[in-house]
């Protein structure tokens, strides 16, 4: 019926076309169905929309809709071509690299795996032959001071393999989704801690506005257990009283843990997620729960706040997508 000029680059039209079926008129389109798209179109009353490349090796926007009249009525369709080849080369590039991203991380965890895996057998051997020589009887004093200092350095070994295997682990276990019973993982924490819970005589208390999301639930029992252990190890002058509660808020679900306990100095709030970030020497631990917890929570895009002071307790906060019903 009638183009505009900017139409003959994909459609070999003329001015002497107007008129002729669409279907007699050649197109610089690749692999097109237009008259397929068209007559769709014109049936259904739908739009149709995608991305077509041009022989010239162009990429365009096609959106066929129907050409509607004020009764309402379907007397045609309208074809229109929005350019978009820049923006489809770098969506091209974009996906190149996301795909050479992909195999150096799987390179990566393979790797991982693998060495640790490796090196746990020998380590094994190792603290076999040392358990013997600890058996056996130390005339020299120097002796059983260097047997103990071997004695710690295998153990921290065995830590540090440890944590690279897990630190790996974390963002393929966020691949693994259900609607984790929040109650029960407190539950299970609080018997995996009792001792120390006895110990200390910790109090946990709870409120669960939100009892089920949509996580991980081998790694939401890693933030539950490294946040209640910490405020039972950096407990203050009273017994340690832990507060731990959920709520919507809008398309989050949030975690409080909040506790009583030493409390962090300001100044250190920023380093206590770093990897070995420990913010006293004193109490036992390696300084990577807190890293491991901010891996987790930041891999299923989330997002932690802290409101410590000292002498007065800490208070973390993990804010979660909902991403599908909460209840």
């Amino acid at each position: 019926m009638r183009f505009s000029p900017g139409t003959v680059k994909q459609i070999n039209l003329r001015e002497t076309d107007i008129g002729r079926p669409l279907s007699n008129i050649s197109t610089n389109i690749k692999f097109e169905t237009l008259i397929d798209d068209i007559s769709h179109v014109l049936e259904k009353g739908t739009i149709i929309s995608k991305e077509i490349e041009t022989n010239d090796g162009r990429w365009y926007q096609m959106m066929i809709m129907p050409y509607v009249l004020a009764n309402h009525t379907n007397s045609g369709a309208v074809i229109t071509f929005n350019d978009v080849t820049e923006l489809k080369a770098a969506q091209q590039e974009l996906d190149k690299r996301n795909k050479s991203l992909l195999r150096i991380n799987a390179d990566l965890d393979h790797f991982i795996h693998v060495a640790s895996h490796d090196l746990l057998a020998p380590l094994a051997n190792i603290e076999g032959s040392i358990n013997e020589m600890n058996n056996m009887a130390a005339e020299e004093p120097a002796l059983v001071e260097f047997l103990n200092i071997i004695n710690l350095s295998v153990q921290q070994f065995r830590t540090l393999v440890t944590d690279i295997a897990t630190i790996a682990k974390i963002e393929s276990d966020m691949t693994v989704l259900e609607m984790v019973d929040v109650d029960g993982i407190i539950s299970n924490v609080i018997w995996s801690l009792g001792d120390k819970i006895k110990k200390s005589a910790a109090v946990v208390n709870k409120n669960l506005e939100v009892n089920k999301i949509p996580f991980s639930k081998k790694n939401l029992r890693s933030i539950m257990y490294n946040l209640v252990s910490n405020a039972i190890k950096f407990k203050g002058e009273l017994p340690p009283e832990i507060y731990i509660s959920t709520k919507k808020d809008g398309d989050n679900v949030v975690l409080t843990v909040q506790d009583n306990g030493m409390g962090i100095p300001k100044a250190k709030i920023d380093k206590i997620f770093d990897l070995y970030g420990r913010i006293s020497q004193e109490v036992e631990g390696h300084g990577i729960g807190l890293y491991l917890t901010r891996k987790i929570v930041d891999a299923a895009g989330g997002h932690i706040e802290v409101e410590s002071e000292q002498g007065l307790g800490t208070k973390f906060m993990i804010y979660l997508k909902a991403g599908l019903p909460v209840s």
